[in-house]
């Protein structure tokens, strides 16, 4: 299913790239395509028992995706709030919506209480990814559990920022090459772990 039907099953508008509020820290909004999100659903690394964190979520799509075909729970984090109120205009039309939380915060102030998977499509800067794993470090260090990254699409500094982390190990690679041209090295979701 291409990704103008994905949103209208989902009855969600998600798509268009966003690069209004981007600057050097904050990156566009783009929406991780759908083919993307069936693979990582089909993983088996998300569950019903899951509660993902979004960070940078702009219109929901991921959340929204993951909540109607794993039934897990989903914290959406955004700082622009233009974008966010188009993912609450999202969440009043999408049926499973108990599943689903929506932050307006910066992610580097942000907690990720109880979480036990985040997912990332380069929304930020490397700074504030780090800053951002900070918290989710501490998240950990306070209640310890199995926590699980999706980094898709990753850039060169986000792989510098977790191959340095000694407290990430490297868990999986899901190939996604095969979904578009074959030839691009960054299609590909990284999946890395924090464990208890």
């Amino acid at each position: 299913m291409n990704d103008a039907l994905w949103d209208k099953k989902l009855k969600i508008h998600t798509s268009g790239r966003d690069e209004s509020r981007a600057d050097r820290y904050r990156y566009p909004y783009e929406p991780t395509p759908y083919c993307v999100l069936e693979r990582l659903a089909q993983s088996g690394y998300i569950s019903r028992t899951s509660c993902l964190v979004d960070y940078g979520c702009g219109k929901g799509r991921v959340g929204f995706f993951m909540a109607a075909q794993t039934g897990c729970r989903v914290v959406g984090i955004e700082y622009d709030d233009r974008i966010f109120r188009q993912a609450q205009n999202n969440l009043q039309s999408f049926a499973p919506a108990k599943n689903m939380e929506l932050i307006c915060c910066d992610a580097a102030q942000y907690l990720p209480d109880g979480a036990d998977c985040c997912y990332f499509f380069n929304p930020f800067s490397a700074e504030i990814l780090a800053a951002v794993l900070q918290n989710i470090k501490q998240s950990w260090y306070e209640s310890p559990r199995l926590i699980r990254l999706f980094f898709y699409y990753p850039n060169d500094d986000y792989r510098i920022v977790l191959s340095n982390d000694e407290l990430l190990t490297q868990a999986d690679e899901i190939d996604c090459r095969d979904l578009f041209d074959g030839t691009n090295r960054r299609e590909t979701i990284l999946v890395y772990e924090l464990k208890a």
